[in-house]
């Protein structure tokens, strides 16, 4: 049985982690209601540039824009995941690693390749040695900003344009509340004008351009591209910090039940030491008798 030394130590050490692991809740709690309201904002821009992104879609051929146009074979593909730079957030992180190579596993016989990209160092961590990587972009995560999500989009479309690559995937966690994100793979290049019409009614494709179609196309497709990274890296940061709040709050009550626990035999530990002292007492008089 341990000593009341050795139980005085443990509590101490449990009361501490307990400090700790509250704080850091409280910390991750007030960054998930600034990424929220960020997140909700960029929501709405998003909702709005893709629906007039949609209706210039439909309005024109699809050959109209570069990043519109699918290769006729694809051989090539670069799937970028974007995952946080810290862990102690559960099982945030591993679900998607775990969903990306059950991706590659069953697309293996499909491609020629599979490179991979990565927001996050995580991601980067997991994959270094199970994959081909092509690029590691760092601090892009921890706070997004729509500087760095467009240097990340103007890197991957070159890529895609220069035939680097055949097809993109996305590969992030989508918030759904802070106990619950999904893992997803979604197609970033070349763009669908389907998918940018899911939900939407097509309308009149009769449009009077003004600037010309190819300059608007030129203008707004990228800036759609860039936006589309950007609000992936949001989802990241608020699904990082509504995974690492619960799972902080978890910790915090496991330690308080330890605490419970080695309290209670820490006492019965002292009731057992007085009680074997006694014993000794009433012993030793009874032997002077």
């Amino acid at each position: 049985m341990p000593s009341l030394k050795e139980y005085k130590t443990k509590l101490n050490s449990l009361k501490n982690t307990e400090k700790m692991t509250r704080t850091m809740k409280l910390v991750s709690a007030s960054k998930l209601r600034q990424v929220q309201h960020a997140q909700a904002n960029a929501k709405l821009y998003a909702h709005e540039l893709t629906q007039l992104i949609a209706r210039l879609a439909a309005s024109v051929e699809s050959a109209s824009h570069p990043l519109f146009s699918p290769r006729s074979e694809v051989k090539n593909v670069l799937v970028v995941l974007i995952e946080s730079d810290r862990g102690l957030c559960g099982g945030f992180n591993n679900n998607l690693n775990k969903q990306v190579l059950f991706w590659m596993k069953a697309n293996k016989s499909k491609y020629q390749k599979i490179d991979l990209s990565f927001c996050g160092k995580r991601g980067f961590m997991f994959f270094k040695n199970r994959g081909h990587v092509r690029r590691h972009y760092e601090n892009v995560t921890a706070k997004p900003d729509f500087l760095n999500a467009s240097k990340i989009a103007e890197d991957l479309s070159n890529a895609f344009l220069n035939h680097d690559c055949d097809e993109i995937y996305l590969a992030y966690n989508h918030y759904n509340s802070p106990l619950s994100q999904t893992p997803m793979i979604e197609e970033l290049l070349p763009i669908e004008s389907i998918n940018l019409l899911k939900g939407e009614k097509p309308l009149s494709s009769d449009y009077i351009f003004e600037p010309e179609k190819d300059e608007l196309l030129k203008f707004l497709i990228p800036r759609y591209f860039y936006f589309r990274i950007y609000y992936a890296l949001l989802e990241n940061s608020v699904g990082e910090h509504g995974a690492r709040m619960t799972a902080m709050d978890k910790a915090s009550q496991n330690t308080a039940d330890l605490i419970d626990l080695y309290t209670l035999l820490r006492n019965r530990a002292r009731q057992a030491a007085i009680t074997k002292e006694l014993i000794e007492i009433v012993s030793g008089a009874e032997a002077l008798k």
